[in-house]
């Protein structure tokens, strides 16, 4: 494969934090000398692995595309209250992740939707509603509230850099074996941060391995990472202010959470049943992955057309919302796990870490997050 072009030296700018010479190699808790890592990606596996190599005494310097951490998590507001664009909710099985959650006390809140209704292609309820097995858990205000408060000690710290893309990684000029990142930001500023000692990417598997081989490095993550699977998802948000008034506080179905058979629809949720939310009948509806992957480069128009048909075929409610939006997610669920927590090429002092390594819950991702931490500090 080619070498891409050298970027402009003049719009590049080289930033590195080497310690002094006179200045002893700091060490952690365990006593090995620390390391500076740089984590690609700040949803849930990449701030659950920064925080972790953070507690254990390293260095960490996180770069995130989006202007804010959370990935999948994502929270979008509007004038009527926000939705959740992205993971709708959290089961909690690891006492590991249970211990993280009750660090943020007040974040996290158990979700009443915990009989989720099965219906067919019609709206029509095809089964009794999935066995109370676990509790439903909700981040409040909304779902990124979870991810952005454990962040937020890294942003202070200034160790969390968004609004920036990471499109190169290579061996530190000044400080081989090291690594340094190439990246463009806002209005494609572009810059070079160096003196990292591993790189850890935090990022859907499609991606992670086509920046491992646009950088040119010789890895067996790449490999690892092509035998996994991830759907794509459209998502349609919706408003309904109208329902709010004396003597209606709901449109259509009683159900607050309902997954469907309809050919264009997987998933419904109630957002204004979510607890610590605004009280306007909102839903958020998320497209099943075959349609999504039919769908994929649709017009947004559309996309959301199609969906609203389908939403009112499925809940009846044929209302015209004051408010309508959608989002694609490219990578959005995991259909064939890697079926490990994570890679880990110790020679290179590169790994990876997300969901797609054990499953698609949010949970994976944490714990993907943390053993991938472990395992290198």
């Amino acid at each position: 494969m080619s070498k891409p072009d050298p970027l402009p030296a003049k719009r590049l700018r080289r930033t590195s934090a080497p310690a002094p010479a006179a200045t002893p190699t700091p060490s952690t808790r365990s006593g090995k000398p620390q390391r500076h890592f740089a984590i690609i990606g700040a949803g849930m596996a990449g701030i659950a692995c920064a925080r972790t190599l953070v507690q254990a005494g390293h260095r960490v310097t996180v770069f995130e595309k989006s202007s804010q951490a959370g990935g999948r998590t994502a929270t979008i507001d509007s004038p009527f209250g926000n939705f959740d664009a992205g993971a709708q909710y959290f089961t909690v099985r690891d006492p590991r992740f249970a211990r993280a959650i009750d660090t943020v006390p007040g974040i996290c809140k158990r979700w009443s939707a915990n009989s989720v209704q099965v219906l067919d292609a019609a709206g029509r309820v095809a089964a009794v509603g999935l066995p109370h097995r676990e509790a439903h858990w909700v981040a409040s205000p909304g779902m990124q509230s979870l991810v952005a408060t454990w962040a937020e000690p890294l942003v202070q710290a200034g160790q969390l850099i968004t609004q920036t893309r990471v499109t190169r990684i290579e061996r530190d000029a000044l400080n081989t074996p090291g690594w340094q990142l190439r990246t463009e930001g806002a209005g494609g500023a572009q810059h070079v941060y160096a003196g990292f000692d591993a790189v850890l990417l935090a990022q859907p598997a499609v991606p992670a391995q086509a920046l491992i081989s646009s950088s040119g490095l010789d890895t067996p993550l790449a490999d690892a990472m092509s035998r996994v699977a991830i759907a794509p998802c459209w998502t349609l948000m919706l408003a309904y202010p109208q329902a709010v008034r004396p003597g209606l506080t709901t449109l259509g179905p009683q159900w607050n959470a309902a997954r469907s058979t309809h050919h264009r629809i997987a998933w419904l949720a109630r957002e204004s049943s979510k607890p610590g939310r605004n009280l306007v009948e909102r839903w958020t509806v998320q497209a099943s992955p075959a349609w999504s992957a039919e769908h994929l480069e649709d017009d947004e128009a559309r996309v959301q057309a199609k969906l609203l048909k389908a939403f009112a075929e499925v809940t009846g409610i044929r209302a015209t919302p004051a408010h309508a939006d959608t989002r694609r997610w490219r990578y959005a669920q995991t259909t064939h796990p890697l079926g490990k927590t994570h890679l880990w090429d110790a020679g290179a002092g590169l790994g990876a870490c997300g969901d797609w390594c054990l499953g698609h819950r949010l949970e994976d991702a944490f714990v993907s997050g943390l053993e991938l931490a472990l395992a290198v500090a």
